[in-house]
Order: structure tokens, then sequence, then C-alpha cells
């Protein structure tokens, strides 16, 4: 059923609407639109989605300087790192970086952020808008700790601060012009599945060239 949506009210603006006129685009996307971004019900993580960022080793996170200029910046660790703590909250530590806490800063300022998530071997991509919270090691000491170690049992150094993101909205369309890439570790297990049987056959030759000679010098013995 066509309904206004949380992701509709936020990014479809009405210069977009202009754009989607001129096109033919308004057809797809125009029941999604409403006037003001706090039209429709927070939109809450799906399975897929849940699945896509609980798997992460990267992301991007937007942020608004008091100027109004976008800010973008990286997010990596290893794969966990963003925890999901329920469908409508992400949280992940907040890890030292360049120092320059323009993140940090902005977020003191505005507290709405854009995440986008990309998983290229399945060229899937989402976008997030939420709001931020900064929760301090001292307000929350158990949250931080639990954040420092994800589900393969990874541990992070100490963080003194985490991001808790209250979802308002996703969008997960359009995988065109996504390329298709894969990390070193999955590189490195398809070569070892692909390389498993000439490897048993290298060994099973090893064992019997070892007892062949072992035969020839057992004859040369006599």
């Amino acid at each position: 059923m066509n309904r206004t949506t949380r992701y509709g009210a936020i990014a479809f603006s009405d210069a977009s609407a202009a754009r989607q006129r001129a096109t033919g685009s308004i057809n797809w996307y125009g029941h999604q639109m409403a006037d003001g971004e706090n039209a429709g019900v927070p939109e809450e993580l799906d399975g897929p989605t849940t699945a896509l960022i609980g798997a992460t080793d990267s992301f991007f996170i937007a942020t608004v300087t008091p100027s109004g200029w976008p800010y973008i910046q990286h997010r990596g660790g290893p794969p966990g790192f963003v925890h999901v703590l329920n469908p409508s909250t992400l949280a992940l530590g907040d890890y030292s970086g360049n120092q320059q806490f323009v993140t940090l800063g902005n977020l003191d300022h505005d507290n709405r952020v854009a995440l986008f998530f990309v998983d290229y071997p399945t060229r899937t991509r989402v976008k997030v808008f939420g709001r931020a919270e900064i929760i301090e090691r001292a307000a929350d000491p158990e949250l931080i700790d639990r954040l420092l170690t994800t589900p393969n049992g990874v541990v992070r150094t100490r963080c003194d601060r985490a991001f808790l993101i209250h979802v308002e909205a996703l969008d997960r369309n359009c995988l065109k012009n996504i390329p298709v890439k894969y990390s070193s570790e999955r590189m490195a297990e398809s070569l070892r599945l692909a390389r498993a049987p000439l490897t048993d056959e290298i060994e099973q030759l090893r064992r019997r060239n070892h007892e062949l000679e072992q035969q020839l010098a057992s004859l040369q013995g006599m």
C-alpha cells in the first residue's frame, strides 16, 4: 500500500521532487513524500539489514557542521564492531583517531546523522538516517566495555565514549554501479578451498614418494 515514509519525508525535498517530476520518477517516489521531516513513523531494521550491518567492517557517517556543511567520516573495525542493540538502535565505540573531533563536535551541535553501509560481494548498500546519542564512559561503563567485543570475540582497545544511533529511516535500493569486491580474508579462504584438492594430492604424492624411498633404501641395504 502506498504510504508516506520517514525516509521520504527526510530525503525528498521540493527540489528533488521537481527533478523527479522532470524525469517521471515521481511516479515511483511521490507517495513517500510528506511535508516536514517528522512525517511518517520511524522505521526499523529488518533481518537482512541487521545482518549486513552486523557483519560490516567499514561504513561512512555523515554529520552537519554548525555552518551547514556536510562532513563525512569513515569508520572501520573488525566485523561486528557496529552492534545492533535492537531494530531501532545501533551502537559503536568512538575510538581514537586524528584528534580533530569534527564528527563529535558536529554531534554536540546537531545530532542528525546519515550512515552508509556497503556489502561489496553482494552489491548491497543501506542508507540509514538517525539521531546520535553520545554516551561517555563514566555514564555507562558496562555498555562501553560491551562494545569493545565483537561476536567473534575480538576485543578492541579502550575507548572513552560510544555512539548510540536511534534509527529514523533507511533505504536499501539500487545496486547499480557498485563494484564487486572481496576482503583479503574471503579471498584467502576462497583460494584455500580452490587449492584444497591439489594440496591433498600433493601430500599423497609426498607420502608415496617417502614410502618408495624407504623401500629403495631397504633393497639397497640387502
